[in-house]
């Protein structure tokens, strides 16, 4: 689906989104807190209306949210959710939009390293487990991330 036709006017936000789980070998996963609400999760972002593709978003969103820039280590899951957008940040899109797409990525990096946050989205950071992380996330779609993420290395 084309989301551009969607949204009169690009003062509004794309109802498509990212979601990418920073992960070590030995299964830390990088959460993030959310700046003015105490919710933990993955990095996650809106794409840009002049992007055409999720990957780029998914890169662009690591690097503003927590500074990594990784040429490799990359995984396009193919794998998308769709969850309704609260209703008190509805406004942010055009009238009617009440279903976001988000698109799942993930990016495996050699060792918990330090990051660097953008303090306007997140006010701290944590290297967990895999299985702490699926304790700790509020979104259904981030617990699913998660959870194919740790089917995967076993």
């Amino acid at each position: 689906m084309r989301y551009d036709t969607l949204i009169p006017g690009r003062d509004r936000k794309r109802p498509e989104s990212v979601l990418v789980t920073i992960y070590t070998a030995d299964r830390q996963t990088l959460l993030l807190r959310r700046a003015g609400n105490p919710i933990w999760q993955s990095v996650t972002g809106s794409l840009l209306w002049e992007e055409e593709h999720p990957s780029h978003a998914a890169r662009r969103e690591v690097k503003e949210e927590t500074g990594i820039v990784a040429p490799s280590g990359w995984r396009d899951w193919q794998e998308s959710h769709t969850f309704m957008i609260m209703p008190e940040s509805r406004y942010r899109y055009g009238p009617g939009v009440t279903v976001n797409l988000e698109h799942v990525f993930s990016l495996e990096v050699s060792t918990a390293i330090d990051v660097r946050l953008n303090p306007r989205e997140h006010t701290e950071h944590q290297w967990v487990v895999i299985d702490q992380a699926l304790e700790m996330v509020w979104s259904r779609t981030n617990f699913l991330a998660l959870s194919h993420l740790k089917q995967e290395l076993v």
